[in-house]
C-alpha cells in the first residue's frame, strides 16, 4: 500500500534564518514486510496482530460511545503521548499528540528513555483526563482536553504522588473519583523491585488529589515470592465488583498481567487463583515467531457489552533481541466464574484473530500493521504527527519548503544527549527500509546531512554526504555504547568527486538481523558500502524502553 498524506504537528515559531548549511530532503520513504505477514495471512473476518507495531508501548484505552481512544508511551521525543482513534479496535488512526507544545514539559537532556511514561486516558462529562509520569522532569501530572485531538492543557502536577509512576482515574457510579498509582511501599523495601499500588481520592474539577493515601497492593499478588514492579494499575467495575488489573514481573520476558477484586473501591484486594491472566513467560524460548515480554493491559468494553484487552509485547527476530520495540496488542477477555481472562496459562499470542463484532471501518489512511510502505512528499504545512525529534526544541530549525523537509545544521549532535537537527518516524517492521534523497553542500569538517537508524544518544548509525579533510564525501558513521565518541565513529568514506553537488539517494535495509547502508547518485546503480549488526540497536544491547527509528539528520560541525 502506496501512502502520501499530511496533517498539522506543532508551531514552533518562525521559519529559520538559514544562516548555517541546510540540507534539502525531497521526499522520505518508509517501507516495511515480515515473514509473519505471509505465514499467517488475515482471512476476511480477522484482524492482524499487533495492532500498531513498532514502538508504542504501555498502551491506554477508553471509549466514549462507539468511539475508542488510545494513547502511549514516547519517554523524551518530542512530540510525545501520540492520541489515536477507532471506532473498530483494529483500524487506529493517529488525531494528535497530547505534549505537542515546547513548553509543556522539559526533557532537558534526559536519556531517551526517561520523560513520559505510560499514559492513561479516561473521559467523563464531556472532558478526556491524561494522567502520567514526567520521570527526571516533574513527577506525575494531569492534563485535559474537550477534544482528545486537541490542544491539551498545561500540566497540573500531582504533588501527591510522590515518587510514584502509573497514575490512572477511575470514576465511581457514587460520584467519586479515585487516582491509582505505582509508588514505593509503605517502610523500607523488603527487595529490588519490590513497589506497592496507592490510592487516593481524586477531585476532577481541581485536578487535585486529597485526602489519606492508601495502599492496595503490597509487592505483587503474592509477597512471600517477592514479586516485582508492580504497576500500570487500573481500577474497573463489573457485577458489583471492583477489579484492580496490574502489570507484575518486569517489561522483560518475564512481564505478565495480574488482576485482584473487592467489594470497596478502597479494598481489600484480593488477587484471582488463576493469575496471571496474561504473559508469554512459560512458553518455549525456541517455538518459531515468538510473542513475548506481555504485559501492561487495559481492559475495555464495546458497546454491546463485550470485553477486550489491549497490551503491549514485542517481537524478537532471535533469542531476545528486538529493534521494533514494545508494540501494541489486541485481544478479546473471556470471564469465568467472576474473573477475566485473556489468555489460558500456555497459549501464545495470536498473529491473526477474529476481529470483534463491531461495524468494520476503512482502513486508516497511515497502515499500523501488516505489510506497508508509507511516502512522505514534504508538500503540506506541516509534518504528519507521526514524526517525532530528540526532546524539546528550543528554537526553530526545520522547515517545509517548496516540497522539501530543510534542516538547518547545527552543531547539536545525536550523541549530545540535546535536540539536534534531527527527525525521525518508528521503524515497524522486522524487515524494514528507509529511503531518501538529500541536497547538501557541507561548508566545513564535521558537516554533515542524511538518513539515521537509532535507538539511542549511544546507538545509533549514519549514511550521508559530510566533510572530511576538505573533501565531499559520502560517509557512514555510528555509536555503539556510550565508551565511543559522542560524535561517532568513522566507518568509511567515499569521495563525491564529480557528483559532489548532485543529489544524494541514501537507503537503510534490515532484514535479517544486520542493517545494509546504500547510496546512489542520479539513476546510478545502488551502492551497498557498509553492514552493520543490527544487535546493536536492540533493547537487548542498548537497554531502555524505546525502538528503534529511522529518520534525516543535518549537523554542523564544530
Amino acid at each position: 500500500m502506496m501512502f502520501r498524506y499530511c496533517l498539522p504537528l506543532l508551531l514552533l515559531g518562525a521559519a529559520p534564518a538559514y544562516a548555517q548549511p541546510v540540507a534539502r530532503f525531497d521526499w522520505f520513504e518508509y517501507r516495511g514486510t515480515d515473514a509473519v505477514d505471509r505465514a499467517y495471512p488475515a482471512a476476511a473476518g480477522e484482524y492482524r496482530n499487533p495492532i500498531l507495531q513498532g514502538f508504542y508501548p504501555d498502551p491506554s484505552v477508553t471509549r466514549v460511545g462507539d468511539d475508542f481512544y488510545l494513547v502511549t508511551s514516547t519517554f523524551s521525543y518530542f512530540p510525545g503521548i501520540p492520541v489515536f482513534h477507532s471506532r473498530d479496535l483494529v483500524n487506529w488512526t493517529q488525531i494528535g499528540n497530547a505534549i505537542d507544545r515546547p513548553d509543556m514539559l522539559d526533557f532537558k537532556q534526559l536519556g531517551l528513555s526517561r520523560g513520559v511514561f505510560a499514559p492513561s486516558i479516561q473521559a467523563k462529562d464531556g472532558v478526556f483526563y491524561i494522567l502520567n509520569t514526567c520521570v527526571d522532569c516533574g513527577g506525575n501530572f494531569v492534563i485535559t482536553a474537550k477534544d482528545p485531538a486537541g490542544p491539551w492543557s498545561d500540566p497540573v502536577w500531582l504533588t501527591d504522588l510522590k515518587s510514584g509512576i502509573d497514575p490512572s482515574l477511575f470514576f465511581d457510579d457514587d460520584g467519586r473519583s479515585w487516582v491509582v498509582n505505582n509508588d514505593v511501599p509503605e517502610g523500607k523495601p523488603q527487595y529490588e523491585g519490590h513497589r506497592a499500588i496507592w490510592i487516593q481520592q481524586f477531585d476532577p474539577q481541581t485536578l487535585k488529589s486529597f485526602g489519606p493515601r492508601k495502599v492496595l497492593v503490597n509487592g505483587g499478588v503474592d509477597i512471600t515470592k517477592k514479586p516485582i514492579w508492580i504497576e500500570g494499575p487500573h481500577i474497573f467495575k463489573k457485577d458489583g465488583w471492583y477489579y484492580l488489573s496490574c502489570a507484575e514481573g518486569g517489561t522483560a520476558e518475564g512481564h505478565s498481567q495480574v488482576i485482584l477484586r473487592s467489594k470497596s473501591v478502597d479494598g481489600p484486594y484480593l488477587p484471582n487463583p488463576g493469575n496471571p491472566i496474561l504473559t508469554q513467560r512459560d512458553l518455549p524460548r525456541d517455538r518459531p515467531n515468538p510473542i513475548t515480554s506481555a504485559g501492561h493491559a487495559q481492559l475495555v468494553t464495546t458497546p454491546d457489552g463485550k470485553w477486550w484487552a489491549t497490551f503491549l509485547a514485542v517481537r524478537p527476530y532471535t533469542g531476545d533481541f528486538y529493534n521494533t520495540g514494545r508494540e501494541t496488542f489486541l485481544l478479546p477477555v473471556e470471564w469465568h466464574d467472576g474473573w477475566p481472562s485473556i489468555l489460558r496459562h500456555g497459549q501464545a499470542i495470536p498473529y491473526v484473530h477474529a476481529r470483534p463484532a463491531l461495524p468494520r471501518q476503512p482502513a486508516p489512511p497511515v497502515p499500523t500493521s501488516g505489510a506497508f510502505t508509507v511516502r512522505d512528499e514534504f508538500n503540506g504545512t506541516s509534518l504528519p504527527p507521526y514524526w517525532m525529534m530528540l526532546r524539546n526544541p528550543r528554537e526553530r530549525w526545520y522547515a517545509l519548503d517548496h516540497g522539501s523537509l530543510a534542516l538547518t545544521a547545527r552543531p547539536q549532535g545525536l550523541g549530545d544527549n540535546a535536540n539536534p537537527s534531527f527527525l525521525a518516524r518508528r521503524q515497524q517492521h522486522i524487515a524494514a527500509s528507509a529511503e531518501t534523497v538529500v541536497r547538501f553542500t557541507p561548508g566545513k569538517d564535521g558537516d554533515r546531512a542524511g538518513l539515521v537508524a537509532l535507538q539511542s544518544d549511544e546507538y545509533w548509525m549514519f549514511i550521508g554526504v559530510g566533510m572530511r579533510g576538505g573533501q565531499r564525501v559520502v560517509t557512514v558513521e555510528g555509536r555503539a555504547g556510550p565508551g565511543q565518541p559522542t560524535g561517532g565513529n568513522v566507518m568509511r568514506t567515499i569521495p563525491l568527486g564529480r557528483d559532489a553537488g548532485k543529489p544524494i539517494y541514501l537507503r537503510i535495509a534490515t532484514s535479517d538481523g544486520f542493517y545494509r547502508l546504500s547510496y546512489r547518485t542520479n539513476r546510478d546503480k545502488l551502492n551497498e558500502i557498509a553492514i552493520v549488526d543490527g544487535q546493536t540497536l536492540s533493547t537487548k544491547t542498548a537497554g531502555g524502553f524505546v525502538g528503534a527509528v529511522f529518520g534525516v539528520l543535518a549537523e554542523a560541525g564544530e
